[in-house]
C-alpha cells in the first residue's frame, strides 16, 4: 500500500511543479513513461528486497501478474499527475 501511496503523490508533486503550457498528452504521455519507471522498480524491489510489500499480490498469474502490478502503477501515476495539475491550475490563479 505504501509504494502505490508514494506513486501517487509523486504523480501529483510532478503535475504540480509541471509548469508551462497545460498539454495533456504531453502530460499523459510523461505521466505514463514516469509510472512505467516507477512501477518496473517497485515490482523489483518487492520481488527481490522486501517480499510482499505491495498491497497488489498477482503472483499467481506470474508474468502477466507483473504486467497488471505495473499497469496499476502506471494508472496510478497519471492520475496523480492530472490532479497535480488540477491543483496547480487552481491554487496559481
Amino acid at each position: 500500500m505504501w509504494l502505490e501511496l508514494l506513486t501517487f503523490l509523486i504523480g501529483i508533486a510532478f503535475g504540480f511543479f509541471h509548469k508551462g503550457k497545460e498539454d495533456y498528452w504531453g502530460i499523459l504521455r510523461n505521466g505514463a513513461v514516469l509510472g512505467i519507471i516507477i512501477g518496473v522498480l517497485a515490482v523489483l524491489i518487492s520481488l527481490f528486497l522486501a517480499p510482499g510489500s505491495t498491497s497488489l499480490s498477482f503472483d499467481f498469474l506470474g508474468a502477466f501478474g507483473t504486467i497488471l502490478v505495473i499497469l496499476v502503477f502506471v494508472i496510478l501515476m497519471i492520475a496523480g499527475t492530472f490532479i497535480g495539475d488540477r491543483l496547480e491550475k487552481f491554487l496559481r490563479k
